[in-house]
């Protein structure tokens, strides 16, 4: 069967930080399973691109308050036919489990990373292209080529475990915000397709589902009240353009 590629467009700027964070814990995931010095470097500049995100201040209460709305959210159901009662119950209870790790903690995230001078002299030279090279950093330099493999994995997952209690936090929210409804067929007319958002429900994610096999691509906008869905023709040497045909294809409106 042909594998299916998903494309999404957040519809709001706490979803679009929590997925770009997704994206960047995934980055580093992929670069702690290798033991060469570039990705190791690879993990270090993702690492500092985490830190980037989490300088904003209220951040952590944006992460708090969508794990409330989705207590609140879930609590509702407990009363409701056909609900598995267990489920929901498990699901509660590790909602609770983050969020109380979340209100335990009081530093700022990530502040001890901030104030590593090692990591500091690294993060002062990132904005300059090549600007972490050996003669640039030889303390870095001296990491990557006297530190053993292993010491600098334990490092690198240490520094990662200062944001664990915000990851899983995110991965949950994300988790239920795409499983809260299912791909329905639809069609773009002349590549084209657009559709009102129900502004009663807390829409937060529109996913397009589509093969690929196929030579076009979606771009997706959306907004408050209504969103937009052109199918584009990908040609690296030129600039793309809206295909012409009736095509069908996949779309999920993630509303929870």
């Amino acid at each position: 069967m042909p594998e299916k590629i998903i494309y999404e467009q957040p519809l709001n700027e706490r979803i679009r930080t929590f997925l770009r964070l997704e994206f960047l814990f995934a980055r580093l995931d992929h670069a702690l399973k290798h033991n060469d010095e570039l990705s190791n470097r690879n993990a270090i500049d993702t690492l500092l691109s985490l830190l980037s995100v989490f300088e904003r201040s209220d951040l952590k209460q944006e992460i708090i308050k969508e794990l409330e709305r989705l207590v609140s959210t879930l609590s509702a159901l407990e009363n409701t036919p056909g609900v598995d009662k267990r489920a929901l119950d498990d699901l509660l209870g590790e909602l609770d489990q983050i969020l109380d790790s979340l209100l335990v903690g009081k530093s700022i995230i990530g502040q001890s990373l901030r104030e590593n001078d090692f990591l500091y002299s690294i993060r002062q030279r990132a904005s300059i292209p090549g600007g972490n090279c050996d003669f640039d950093l030889p303390a870095y330099h001296f990491w990557l080529r006297h530190t053993s493999y292993d010491a600098r994995k334990q490092q690198l997952l240490n520094w990662l475990n200062q944001f664990a209690s915000m990851r899983a936090a995110i991965e949950i929210s994300l988790r239920l915000i795409r499983g809260s409804t299912v791909f329905k067929p639809v069609a773009a007319v002349t590549g084209f397709f657009q559709q009102n958002l129900d502004s009663n429900l807390p829409n937060q994610l529109i996913r397009v589902q589509v093969m690929n096999d196929t030579p076009y691509y979606p771009e997706i906008s959306g907004g408050k009240h209504r969103f937009t869905v052109r199918l584009m023709h990908f040609d690296i040497n030129q600039r793309a353009k809206q295909i012409t045909e009736n095509i069908d294809f996949s779309l999920s409106i993630c509303a929870m």
